[in-house]
Parts: C-alpha cells; sequence; structure tokens
C-alpha cells in the first residue's frame, strides 16, 4: 500500500516555500520521492531550504516566483522544467494576511491578499495546466486553502473571503479539468503552529482558542502529511474537487 503514497519520478512545485507550511510541505515531499520545485520571494531562504533537501538525498532546485505576476509564474515553470523536468504536482500555498477590522482595511491590503491568496492560486493552475493540457499529461493542483474558507473570523476579511474563494475555484477547475485527467483538491488547515505563529498559542488568548478545538490541541505541520500525499500522490487517483479539513474537529464544533 505504501507504494501508492511514492512519488518517485514526480517533480513537485510549492508555492510559498520559503517560510512556515510551505518549507514542511517541500520536506515532505521530497521524503516521498518526489523532486521538489521551491518558489517564493526570499531567494536567500529558498537557497538554504535546497542545500538541505540535497544534502539529504533529494533533488530540488528554486526559483523566485511572486505568484501575484503572470510572467514570474511563466518563468518558475521554465526554469523549473529546465533543472528538473516537467511539473507533475502544484502546490498552491503562497498566501498571507493582514490583520485589521473590516472598516478600515484600506484597498491596497484587501489587494494584496486576494491577489496573493487567491488571483495567486489562479495563475500557477492555469499555467500548470495549460502546459499539462498541451503536453497531454496528467497534473495533481492541492490548493492549501483554510478553514476560514468554510467558517469566519474578525478582523481578516479578505482572508475570508480568498480562502473560500479558492475552495470554490478548486472545485470549478476540478469539473472542467477532469476530462484532462487533471486534478484539483484542497485542503483547509484548521490553527496549525508554526515558527510564525508559536509564541501566540502559549498566550491566554492562544489558550482560549485552543479550548474551542475539540481535540483541545494545536495541530503540528506533520498533522496535514496524510491529506497531502493521498491528494499529491496514485492513492488519491479517483479524488478530485474534494476539500479535506484537517482541523481537530474546529469546524464541526463551529457549525
Amino acid at each position: 500500500m505504501s507504494k501508492r503514497f511514492d512519488l518517485s519520478g514526480k517533480v513537485a512545485l510549492v508555492t510559498g516555500a520559503s517560510s512556515g507550511l510551505g518549507v514542511h510541505f517541500a520536506r515532505t515531499l521530497a521524503e516521498a520521492g518526489a523532486a521538489v520545485v521551491l518558489a517564493a520571494r526570499r531567494a536567500d531562504r529558498l537557497a538554504s531550504l535546497q542545500a538541505e533537501l540535497q544534502k539529504n538525498g533529494a533533488k530540488a532546485t528554486a526559483v523566485t516566483l511572486d505568484v501575484q505576476s503572470g510572467e514570474a509564474v511563466a518563468a518558475a515553470f521554465d526554469q523549473a522544467e529546465s533543472a528538473l523536468g516537467p511539473v507533475d504536482i502544484v502546490v498552491n500555498n503562497a498566501g498571507i494576511s493582514i490583520v485589521k477590522p473590516a472598516l478600515e482595511m484600506p484597498e491596497q491590503d484587501w489587494d494584496s491578499v486576494v491577489d496573493t491568496n487567491l488571483r495567486g492560486a489562479w495563475l500557477v493552475a492555469q499555467t500548470a495546466g495549460k502546459r499539462w493540457v498541451t503536453a497531454k499529461r496528467p497534473g495533481t493542483i492541492v490548493n492549501i486553502a483554510s478553514i476560514l474558507g468554510l467558517r469566519t473570523i474578525g478582523q481578516v476579511a479578505p482572508y475570508n473571503a480568498s480562502k473560500a474563494g479558492l475552495i470554490h475555484l478548486t472545485r470549478a477547475l476540478a469539473m472542467e479539468w477532469a476530462r484532462h485527467q487533471i486534478r484539483v483538491n484542497a485542503i483547509c488547515p484548521g490553527y496549525i503552529e508554526t515558527e510564525m505563529n508559536s509564541d501566540f498559542w502559549k498566550t491566554p488568548g492562544g489558550q482560549r482558542l485552543i479550548e474551542r478545538i475539540p481535540q483541545r490541541r494545536i495541530g503540528q505541520p506533520e498533522h496535514l502529511d496524510g491529506a497531502l500525499l493521498l491528494l499529491a500522490s496514485e492513492a488519491g487517483a479517483f479524488m478530485t474537487g474534494s476539500v479535506l479539513t484537517v482541523d481537530g474537529g474546529h469546524t464541526v464544533n463551529s457549525l
């Protein structure tokens, strides 16, 4: 059965691979046998992760990418193909959030969040899809959405909206592209501890949020591994348009 999750011979491109979940996803895919394309804006952090993966025996390359630019996306795919061959798997992970009340959210902040989280994911997916269709190759896209695309919290209106849009985009692309053997699925993580938020979960406010999770614990990046490998591998070959929630029961408790 483990062979069904094996990604040997596959090339996976991960956006937002310079920090947080992107770094973890890159490591997970490499451990499963994939050659990994590390894509993000911070080239220095990509270089160190590339060196780490190569030291551990994986094939990896780094490409500078701003997902808000269609030209940059096309160039990143060209560089990836030159270095490792055609991309088979895309993990649309690049995302940002700006915390402000909706009444005080400047237009440019709204645009920055939505253009990264939704428009950027669309540009990356469309670029991959066009290349797969032209080459008559199958492909797999895993969009990293959020439980905040299923339920809302205050102060992050553009993030809520962008992740809800990404979930619906996942289903729309899955429907249109199934005939081309392109699978498009999404993962909705709940509250996951990363380097950027680890201190917050130790505060009284963070502890109160954890108490609302039925499992009474914060998620760790490795809790997403099963969903990622299922959707990226042959094990999930009959899955497209699926949205997998990994949240310790959080959304169930919110219904």
